[in-house]
């Protein structure tokens, strides 16, 4: 092997700085948010629908943020910058939340937390890529496999310390270690700043998508077809690739969202049942923010099985499709809400019921994340075109956003309680189903 050849087969020096940042930039925003809802109602007093709602909104701006974070990267600043500077928003959150611990800390704290985390969000990922050399193409996979690892395992690693640090110490010690690791994976990406590669911020873009959109509302009227009328200021080009990205997210702004309003609730309602739940398994005093734990090692167990067994199994008999894998996986996850929903109906009954149960909707609605949301990014990225795949990228995690205020409101307006809430999310998600199905019966593929 001559050097060439084994300098293509390495990893460039730097990505070691952005994998340390993101392992502990993960243990610090899931051991804070697996804590925060507990934290509300046990410390702050603040009622359960009212806490869910608070948790949802914040949850909606750390992924509305990343519209802004990519704005600013793409057109003034560069991706390193944008990192470096909200990460200092990030880690002065977490400062806020620890020493001051009432109402109007906590709500300072997690608006600055979701401008860092939710901007840096669509910075990190790409940046990765940037390191690399077109002659290495082949780690760009295998650079994702680690980061998608180092970010499962910040999210394990972090459900299960935090809450023993909430329930032995204290909130500010809770919420004041998830911060220290933020500021550790602040000065390991400053660290790699020597060695970046940092491509240029693009600057504006003439045929972009709003400005595709204002030329075709200003020349509306034409006969062409709505987005048509842009081809008087636009390429064909650029109208068509506006074009492909509203088949895409007509789609899934149907039913995602959706999705998103019934998987977030791990966090939040599913905390709240399990504090009336005995929490002592098998010997072992289980937290009730802890079980959350069970999503990423679920994760990384069920996709090879998924990956490797039951797709190509299911294949042999059946097109599954990724939209049909996504109209299933919405069934599924319609099913975890349903069994989330008998249990509450059981302990509503005044049954005791060990936490343990929980075990079996956090299977269920890992599988339905697996069918949705990794076929959703991998959907969505390969039919979108090369110039608009940063846009379908924010719009996807718009479909989060969606999703959380849903909930958010649906808390609010208080109509539904105990099992009925769980059956009501269940229902909604099998009638976007449906339509879902509909709409996907008739998408064309793109090659």
């Amino acid at each position: 092997m001559n050097a060439a050849t084994h300098a293509q087969d390495k990893f460039p020096p730097q990505i070691k700085f952005i994998i340390g940042n993101e392992g502990c930039e993960r243990f610090s925003f899931y051991g804070m948010r697996a804590i925060l809802t507990v934290f509300m109602v046990q410390y702050l007093a603040i009622k359960e629908v009212d806490a869910t709602a608070v948790y949802h909104i914040f949850i909606a701006a750390c992924y509305l943020m990343p519209l802004a974070g990519g704005y600013l990267a793409d057109r003034f600043f560069g991706k390193y910058h944008v990192i470096l500077y909200l990460s200092l928003f990030y880690c002065l959150g977490h400062g806020v939340i620890a020493l001051f611990e009432n109402e109007m800390g906590l709500y300072w704290g997690l608006g600055l937390i979701a401008i860092g985390s939710g901007g840096i969000k669509p910075c990190v990922s790409a940046f990765v890529g940037d390191q690399f050399r077109p002659d290495q193409d082949n780690l760009i996979k295998k650079v994702y496999n680690l980061f998608y690892w180092i970010i499962n395992f910040g999210s394990a690693s972090s459900t299960i310390i935090t809450p023993l640090l909430l329930a032995f110490f204290s909130p500010s010690v809770a919420f004041g270690i998830p911060g220290v690791l933020m500021a550790i994976a602040t000065l390991i990406f400053w660290s790699g700043r020597k060695h970046y590669v940092n491509a240029p911020p693009s600057g504006k873009n003439p045929h972009s998508l709003p400005r595709v959109l204002l030329s075709a509302i200003k020349n509306i009227g034409g006969g062409s077809g709505f987005l048509n009328n842009a081809k008087k200021d636009h390429p064909s080009e650029a109208v068509d690739a506006v074009k492909s990205v509203f088949n895409i997210m007509k789609i899934f702004f149907v039913a995602v969202p959706v999705f998103w309003a019934l998987f977030d609730q791990h966090g939040s309602t599913w905390v709240h049942q399990a504090r009336a739940m005995k929490p002592d398994f098998l010997g072992i005093t289980i937290q009730p923010s802890q079980i959350q734990a069970l999503n990423p090692f679920m994760v990384m167990t069920l996709i090879p099985i998924f990956v490797f067994g039951i797709y190509p199994w299911v294949g042999k008999f059946y097109n599954l499709t990724p939209l049909r894998r996504m109209g299933w996986g919405m069934v599924i996850a319609a099913f975890s809400f349903v069994q989330v929903g008998l249990i509450q109906y059981v302990l509503d009954a005044g049954t005791p019921l060990n936490i343990a149960w929980q075990f079996f909707p956090y299977l269920t609605i890992t599988i339905a994340e697996v069918m949705i949301s990794i076929t959703g990014l991998e959907f969505a990225y390969t039919q979108a075109p090369k110039s608009m795949k940063s846009v379908i990228m924010s719009f996807w995690m718009l479909t989060t956003f969606l999703g959380n205020v849903y909930v958010a409101f649906v808390a609010k307006i208080n109509v539904f309680e105990g099992g009925h809430f769980f059956m009501f999310f269940a229902a909604l998600m099998l009638v976007v189903a449906g339509a879902f199905a509909w709409l996907a019966s008739s998408y064309k593929y793109q090659n």
